[in-house]
């Protein structure tokens, strides 16, 4: 009998976790497996928002909802008025030091020095701005199509 109790809920773990993956292949995730080297991204201009900058979009598609994945480069000097998100961003640096700060008015004196390896998580509405001293690649997740939106002169 303990066998079969054993049994029983593998079959229902297994089950379980099937579903799962399907649920999570139907809301954006890779249909296959990606791996990706240094060597191996590919950098594309970016446009819109990102206009000037290189972009590698690693997985999903960042203009449309569903998880999404992509890495910038920023140049030395490049700067972020202050915007918001209406998503969740989540910013990894993955290398040089990036600059940012919550608020609603630029101010470099509250800009924090964010080295290679740091995280940071921002709530969608939250005011912000970031800028780079050195070249930087920083690393955005998201789940909504991806856009800033600036505040309107006056408001």
């Amino acid at each position: 009998m303990k066998r079969f109790v054993g049994l029983a809920v593998a079959a229902f773990v297994a089950v379980a976790a099937t579903a799962a993956y399907a649920d999570s292949m139907g809301s954006g995730m890779s249909a296959k497996p990606a791996i990706f080297t240094p060597s191996t991204i590919k950098w594309a201009a970016g446009t819109g928002e990102l206009k000037g900058l290189m972009v590698a979009v690693l997985d999903g598609n960042p203009s449309k909802a569903g998880p999404w994945t992509i890495r910038i480069k920023l140049p030395a000097g490049t700067k972020f008025p202050v915007h918001f998100h209406n998503d969740t961003e989540r910013v990894t640096v993955i290398s040089g030091t990036f600059l940012a700060a919550i608020g609603s008015t630029f101010d470099e004196s509250k800009l924090m020095a964010l080295p290679a390896g740091s995280f940071v998580v921002i709530p969608g509405g939250v005011r912000h701005f970031a800028e780079t001293k050195v070249a930087t690649v920083v690393q955005l997740s998201g789940t909504e199509a991806f856009a800033m939106k600036m505040d309107k002169p006056g408001m």
